[in-house]
């Protein structure tokens, strides 16, 4: 399992528990993404995770054309990762995060002071699962993993 991602103690935390080892790659571009991903897919059992930062999202094409490529399973923590062909995805469910940031302007909007509105963490997280790229991958996904999808892309 390899970290793509400028952070993520939490999953180097979880690694030893699950049995894994967690290869940490930090990046500028896509040059230095490319090269990272290259460098790891020549190692063999790996999977990438994906975390939320701008500078994956302005590649993302990059980086779900070289997983694939590679066959590289890769697990995603924003949601357009699955539904531009990415294997899967797992994180907030950002539009539930849009409708808390609308109920705060509305709260801010109607006199609270910004110091009183509690700092609140997402509460609602969602799974994509896209079965044409597992199939690409050769992978079969249990059924138990496609119950608890929010959304399965065929």
């Amino acid at each position: 399992m390899a970290r793509t991602t400028q952070g993520g103690r939490a999953i180097e935390a979880a690694a030893p528990s699950l049995g894994v080892q967690v290869t940490a790659a930090r990046f500028r571009d896509g040059v230095e993404i490319e090269r990272a991903i290259v460098t790891f897919a020549s190692k063999p059992d790996g999977g990438l995770i994906v975390t939320s930062h701008p500078i994956f999202a302005a590649n993302r094409d990059l980086i779900i054309a070289l997983a694939a490529r590679h066959r590289l399973p890769a697990i995603y923590a924003v949601r357009y990762f699955a539904t531009e062909g990415g294997l899967m995805s797992y994180g907030p469910d950002q539009i539930d995060q849009w409708r808390g940031a609308a109920r705060y302007v509305d709260r801010l909007l109607r006199g609270e002071k910004p110091a009183d509105l509690a700092v609140q963490a997402p509460t609602k997280y969602e799974l994509l699962i896209d079965l044409k790229t597992a199939k690409s991958l050769g992978l079969t996904v249990p059924d138990t993993l496609l119950a608890t999808a929010d959304e399965v892309i065929e």
